[in-house]
């Protein structure tokens, strides 16, 4: 379900985003809460933008339960960002595999995110911008956050594989 706008303020367009991608500092409250756990909440995020995304957001580890995350196998390039590792997260013994991933060694123009871990927002029961209820990026791939601050279409709708 997509959230309605908010009409204090316009929406972003994806589409007005940088290319190349950047990444700044944010100061939004950023939580994930899962069946009243807290795995992470922040004021301190790392937001990364990129045209035809909604923002990604990368939490630095002081604030994050490390003791849900276990480092798994999987990994990922980005031509931006750099080499990517993932993350499972167990709460309360369910198991999450692959929902975050950290960049130890990013590339220069994205040194901020150096140890800060991101998180697809689908798994979990709450992932909240300032209190406000995300939508997960479409297409399961891509991590991004859908709020009524940004406006689409977003890469990973169906037919947006080559965009």
């Amino acid at each position: 379900m997509r959230p309605t706008p908010d009409r204090r303020r316009p929406a972003r367009k994806a589409w007005s985003y940088p290319r190349p991608a950047i990444a700044k500092a944010c100061e939004r409250r950023i939580t994930i809460v899962h069946r009243g756990v807290t795995l992470a909440d922040t004021r301190r995020a790392v937001r990364t933008l990129e045209t035809s995304h909604p923002p990604s957001y990368y939490f630095p580890p002081d604030d994050i339960d490390q003791t849900a995350l276990a480092r798994s196998s999987g990994s990922s390039f980005c031509e931006w960002k750099g080499a990517a590792n993932y993350f499972d997260v167990t709460l309360q013994g369910e198991i999450f595999r692959d929902v975050a991933w950290s960049y130890a060694q990013p590339t220069p123009a994205f040194a901020l995110l150096r140890d800060h871990i991101a998180f697809y927002a689908a798994p979990f029961d709450q992932c909240l911008i300032d209190g406000e209820q995300v939508t997960p990026q479409p297409g399961g791939f891509y991590g991004g956050w859908i709020t009524p601050r940004e406006a689409g279409p977003f890469k990973g709708v169906p037919g947006s594989r080559f965009w």
